[in-house]
């Protein structure tokens, strides 16, 4: 309970720093309650509710338009203390077997964007070292978390990670009879159910989502071409020699229509929007790069941000220039306020 951030919302009885002072009265209590609910699979449908606060993406946008807000998921604090515990125990159940997906960054310890990065940058400068030309292809799902099927879920995590008996009714359980509401200002929208979807802003929904997705990394090996996931983005890239580029083309055109296969299968959906691919090579080898795209993904002439580090033609000029300016801005900044710059050494 001290590890909970002093955030709140105006569905808790109590608020957050309240409950924590008090810690030593309620625990005995709290902890009563979350084995009654673990012994018996059971969520307490009063965890199961939350609201969602409309807030504008930019100061700029129109107000009128429902395309210009975030919605922001506001849930029972002591909901997310139970998911803690559920998550503690099944994080280190997939460890202790070996279940996670090992090409899998974001959303637990040691894995973030430095390791997606990393991994990928270091593939893609050994293969042009190796005098090799490189494509890589980021898919992009559509309200990726806000899809999930939750009988495909629950199927997953029964025949693919071995979960059963208790374990089961309480991912049942938690899933649902959900409901959510709108609430802006004083004015609150009727109640309604969450027939999909994993719960936004709850503590397992990343976890869940990695695992329902995780059969997408296989399915990428199996064209001989590798991947590597960060939240819900897939990267698939490939090598070869520099006349062989059609048929490396042809085998990620192929593995992107599984994968789309794949995800139509899943009640998944395919961001083409945002599924792009861009072509690595040194500097000599720009003229063998192809010009054509596959019927899923648009060519890209600089990288995405993830990825912004390194240009198609292995430079970091992009990077570079970006940083200045950025540095440039902050500088401007500072001077048009009468601020003093301090730069302090390393």
């Amino acid at each position: 309970m001290q590890s909970l951030s002093d955030k709140q919302c105006l569905s808790n009885p109590l608020p957050t720093w309240l409950l924590k002072k008090f810690v030593d009265v309620l625990a005995p209590f709290l902890c009563r309650l979350f084995n009654v609910c673990l012994q018996h699979g059971i969520v307490p449908s009063r965890f199961k509710s939350g609201y969602i606060t409309p807030r504008l993406k930019k100061a700029d946008l129109d107000a009128t338009d429902v395309k210009s807000y975030r919605p922001i998921s506001n849930l029972f604090v002591l909901s997310k203390l139970l998911e803690r515990l559920v998550a503690q125990q099944l994080v280190k159940y997939l460890m202790d077997n070996r279940l996670l997906p090992d090409l899998q960054s974001a959303y637990w310890a040691s894995h973030s964007t430095e390791t997606a990065v990393l991994e990928v940058l270091s593939d893609i400068l050994l293969a042009l070292d190796s005098r090799n030309i490189v494509v890589l292809t980021l898919i992009d799902l559509s309200a990726a978390f806000d899809s999930v099927d939750h009988d495909t879920l629950i199927r997953r995590l029964r025949t693919s990670y071995g979960l059963g008996g208790t374990v089961i009714t309480w991912f049942s359980s938690y899933l649902s009879g959900r409901t959510q509401h709108v609430r802006l200002t004083s004015t609150t929208s009727t109640p309604s159910a969450i027939v999909c979807g994993l719960p936004q802003g709850s503590v397992l929904e990343p976890i869940l989502f990695i695992l329902h997705v995780a059969d997408l990394l296989y399915l990428v090996r199996r064209h001989q071409l590798s991947p590597h996931a960060f939240a819900d983005d897939t990267q698939i890239y490939g090598l070869c020699r520099p006349g062989s580029t059609d048929d490396l083309a042809r085998r990620v055109s192929n593995c992107v229509d599984d994968v789309t296969s794949w995800m139509r299968a899943n009640r998944l959906q395919l961001n083409t929007s945002k599924t792009e691919v861009l072509w690595y090579s040194s500097g000599r080898r720009q003229h063998q790069i192809p010009t054509t795209a596959s019927v899923y993904a648009r060519p890209l002439s600089s990288p995405p941000p993830l990825f912004e580090t390194l240009g198609a033609d292995v430079s970091m000029k992009a990077h570079i220039a970006a940083t200045v300016r950025s540095c440039f801005a902050a500088l401007r900044l500072c001077a048009a306020y009468g601020g003093v710059y301090h730069i302090r050494p390393c």
